[in-house]
């Protein structure tokens, strides 16, 4: 229900900002530029959901071998304690629980082309257990905000882009990015389980959240030991590492067990396909609202209250000029991609404002189209508090990156 009054504000603010853009200022542009955005917005849906089926395809055929091969109810075993706690309503050793690690990890891992088909083979198993087949049960939704607060450890495209836009020291905001995504994180688990009543303070959930900040500090460490170009080499290469060992991984237990390892593959792949075909009417619903929305010029209305307002309060302002990657991130990856790297070539990328842009493009993930896509994937229509939490990881993560490039950079 949330979502659809977000998506029908969407329309009427554009259509509002547009009207008073052509009566008040003259521009008559305003609505031609709005009705290309629907069909550019509308062509850009498709050919990311067309540019996943491949992805979808090969992740989900992987996937299918490691169930056969019984490799995920490993997984399952090993982890249950801890996310039977975190979900509750899942039962314990349910496989679905190696599916959900598989895209934690991927995500951590900065593998978004891996995270994504094994994100959405996790929500297709948590739908097999959800009773009211519309309505987003309480683990969907612990489980989209895990993914939209961002958790990741190796943010290796923020720190190419850096270099290639000329930074002195394209590393210097993998640690400030690492601390607000965790932020982001753990308040979104945290707003999650206050609404859903988890006891965050069980011991076995303690001990494996505070495993994960342990094993961050850890990455932060070795991380700050090493120079710009090794950081970037070794995080590069790690990451694809593990990647292709899970694949390798995932192969070799099915030919040990005697799976079929091809016929398990084109199974899962032919899976990936149609779910590739389930989510474009999701994706064309949220970016044409989106593309509307940026193409009336809303954003930049709001962009400049904001800076209005902090200039009569007479605060440090500094912030305000990148505060459009923020507001976009929700929204678009691609769109906030594109406004962190219009912000560090006008201001520079070793600017306040561009290792800025860099951090609060880092500290969360883009909550309107993974809930497009993750949930539209399994035609779930009604989205509960998910919204809501989602935002609140965002908000939180973006006020963390804001903090902290002060402190770091300030």
């Amino acid at each position: 229900m949330v979502l659809n009054y977000i998506w029908i504000a969407f329309f009427f603010i554009a259509f509002i900002v547009g009207m008073a853009k052509m009566v008040f200022m003259g521009d008559t542009q305003v609505f031609p530029d709005m009705m290309n955005s629907t069909f550019s917005s509308a062509k850009t849906a498709f050919e990311i959901s067309l540019g996943l089926t491949g992805v979808l395809a090969f992740w989900l055929g992987i996937m299918r071998v490691g169930e056969r091969g019984g490799l995920i109810n490993t997984f399952s075993r090993w982890l249950s304690p801890f996310f039977s706690k975190l979900f509750p309503d899942i039962p314990q050793n349910h496989p679905v629980y190696g599916n959900i690690f598989m895209n934690f990890a991927a995500n951590m891992l900065g593998l978004d082309n891996a995270a994504t088909p094994l994100g959405l083979k996790a929500m297709a198993g948590l739908q097999e257990l959800n009773e009211q087949k519309d309505t987003a049960s309480n683990p969907m939704i612990m489980f989209l905000v895990l993914n939209t607060s961002g958790l990741c450890i190796i943010p290796v495209s923020i720190m190419v882009y850096r270099a290639q836009l000329g930074a002195a020291q394209p590393t210097d905001i993998f640690i400030p990015i690492l601390l607000a995504t965790c932020t982001a994180t753990l308040i979104g688990i945290l707003v999650t389980a206050l609404v859903q009543r988890i006891n965050i303070l069980d011991r076995t959930l303690l001990l494996g959240l505070g495993s994960i900040l342990l094993f961050v500090s850890l990455v932060v460490w070795g991380f700050s030991r090493l120079d710009r170009e090794s950081m970037n080499i070794v995080a590069t290469t790690v990451s694809n590492i593990l990647l292709f060992v899970i694949i390798i991984g995932f192969l070799f237990t099915g030919v040990k067990n005697k799976v079929n390892v091809y016929d398990a593959f084109v199974e899962g792949a032919k899976e990936g396909f149609q779910t590739a075909v389930r989510i474009i009417p999701y994706l064309v619903a949220i970016l044409v609202s989106i593309g509307v929305f940026r193409a009336s010029g809303a954003m930049d209305w709001m962009v400049a209250g904001v800076r209005e307002c902090v200039a009569f309060l007479n605060l440090p302002s500094e912030w305000v000029e990148a505060l459009p990657t923020a507001l976009m991130k929700p929204l678009s990856g691609s769109g906030s991609r594109g406004m962190m790297v219009d912000e560090m070539t006008m201001f520079g990328a070793d600017s306040f404002v561009g290792r800025l842009s860099c951090l609060l493009q880092g500290s969360t993930d883009t909550t309107f189209y993974i809930l497009a896509v993750y949930f539209g994937s399994v035609n779930i229509s009604k989205t509960r508090h998910a919204v809501s939490c989602g935002l609140c990881a965002d908000i939180c993560g973006s006020i963390a990156a804001i903090l902290l490039c002060y402190m770091f950079f300030g």
